[in-house]
């Protein structure tokens, strides 16, 4: 991936380059995607990315446009990041896209990922969020290989009993400005296996900290004097026209020096606690959301005991 790149074949072109122009017709499409499928295409990593409108290294946007008409109109949207934390080589790289729903079975998905899979010049992986049927007859169709499954798991209720926090260690809720270079510190390290998470950045933390959602009330630290040992940051999605408010269970981390003392099961029923209580502050919601690594059983077990159960999936396939 480099300069600017175009693909071209009857009907469709492809603009790939650093920075997408135009974003506002990308985002009706996700839209419109969304309301479709019932489920958004592109990953919030991805959305934020997009919305920024700064190049970021090792990501590129393709965008695709309905072309041999008297204005061209924009059709398809597809986000490719480079193998690796960052941009690096050594492993696949990941793409996300979408077709409009106006124009899907025309082809434009099969041309997205033949641009992917050129501007990439090696195996990406590629998500099917929420294990949609096109998306998976279309990886088939490129001998895409089944490499992940991302749960999204739900309970309803009030959340269970407090556990109790390891001696020495308090809790307290996240300072901006303050904490975060820390909490980047203890992300990487408490993510260091995991694909995306792990490479937070703090321009990624900045993205959040703007977004509406986005409330230091509800995102704890676990603190042992005063180094930070974990953390639970919580997320509440609005209600919509097509259903009430939702508390997600964002992420939580734990310092592995620190695991196997029961550190995570504490803050994460104080996270839920501050999504479902009615008490002050708290948010009294009816259904919390998290997402997690089938290949995880251990974790899936846990939030199983907590009265999760799956909800739907993510997949991803691999087109070597």
């Amino acid at each position: 991936m480099g300069a600017e790149q175009r693909y071209t074949r009857a009907g469709s072109e492809i603009h790939a380059g650093p920075v997408p122009d135009g974003s506002g017709e990308i985002q009706e499409i996700l839209a419109a995607a969304a309301l479709e499928d019932g489920r958004e295409a592109v990953s919030e990593q991805g959305r934020l990315r997009l919305r920024s409108g700064t190049a970021r290294p090792g990501v590129t946007h393709l965008v695709q446009s309905a072309v041999g008409q008297e204005r061209p109109r924009r059709v398809g949207y597809a986000q490719l990041e480079a193998g690796g934390p960052g941009g690096t080589s050594g492993s696949p790289g990941t793409a996300e896209l979408v077709v409009h729903p106006a124009e899907r079975g025309r082809g434009l998905g099969r041309h997205l990922v033949e641009a992917v899979l050129a501007e990439a010049g090696g195996p990406v992986d590629f998500w099917a969020h929420g294990g949609h049927p096109a998306a998976r007859r279309l990886a088939g169709a490129f001998g895409g290989e089944l490499v992940r499954e991302l749960r999204q798991m739900r309970r309803a209720g009030k959340a269970v009993d407090q556990a109790p926090l390891p001696a020495g260690v308090t809790l307290r809720t996240f300072r901006p400005g303050e904490d975060d270079e820390q909490w980047l510190r203890l992300n990487a390290l408490a993510f260091a296996h995991h694909p995306e998470q792990g490479a937070w950045t703090e321009q990624d933390l900045a993205d959040r900290f703007a977004e509406p959602w986005f409330d230091p009330a509800g995102f704890f630290l676990a603190t042992r004097g005063d180094r930070v040992v974990g953390f639970h940051w919580t997320k509440v999605h609005p209600g919509t026209s097509a259903g009430p408010a939702l508390g997600e269970v964002y992420v939580v981390g734990v310092d592995p020096a620190e695991q196997g003392s029961g550190l995570g099961r504490a803050l994460t029923a104080a996270g839920l606690h501050h999504l479902t209580g009615d008490g002050p502050g708290e948010r009294g919601l009816d259904t919390v959301l998290l997402y997690v690594d089938a290949d995880n059983p251990a974790a899936v077990r846990v939030y199983e005991r907590l009265g999760f159960t799956v909800h739907e999936v993510d997949l991803m396939y691999r087109v070597r």
